[in-house]
């Protein structure tokens, strides 16, 4: 036996049986005490309840709101598409290289970072600086 083998001893906790007795220590009102709403079948109050006080996430002014209809786009820079092996990107291949981890509703290029081999890249958007910096490297740019 070494120092770095020595491991804690199992603990084994015996499982509550409840109503089993005054000697167990959970009989007669199993631990739920006399009468109430908790001591009921079925009874308690559901998650977030005052007991009657308005709650607090009806306290608090409700401020701004969700647009449904926003596009959600996934962002990628050029030093992502550095790290794309093929010749042509589209939100397709590089879900399944790894790069991106979601398509989202489409991928917009960022101009973020610099590339330096020519690719073609197919995208829902692109920034101007994108579009500069991929076509001075020789590569095309197609929306789609």
């Amino acid at each position: 036996m070494e120092l770095g083998n020595i491991k804690p001893a199992v603990t084994r906790v015996k499982r509550r049986r409840i109503g089993r007795g005054i000697g167990s220590g959970l009989g007669k009102t199993s631990g739920k005490g006399h009468k109430g709403q908790k001591a009921r079948s079925g009874g308690g109050v559901r998650r977030g309840f005052e007991g009657g006080q308005t709650p607090l996430y009806r306290r608090l002014p409700k401020r701004g709101f969700k647009n449904i209809y926003a596009k959600q786009y996934t962002e990628v820079t050029l030093t992502m598409l550095n790290k794309s092996k093929s010749a042509e990107a589209t939100a397709e291949s590089l879900l399944a290289e790894g790069i991106i981890g979601k398509i989202n509703d489409g991928i917009v290029i960022i101009g973020t970072g610099t590339i330096d081999r020519p690719i073609n890249v197919k995208a829902k958007r692109f920034t101007k600086t994108a579009i500069e910096k991929i076509e001075a490297a020789g590569g095309k740019i197609e929306v789609v």
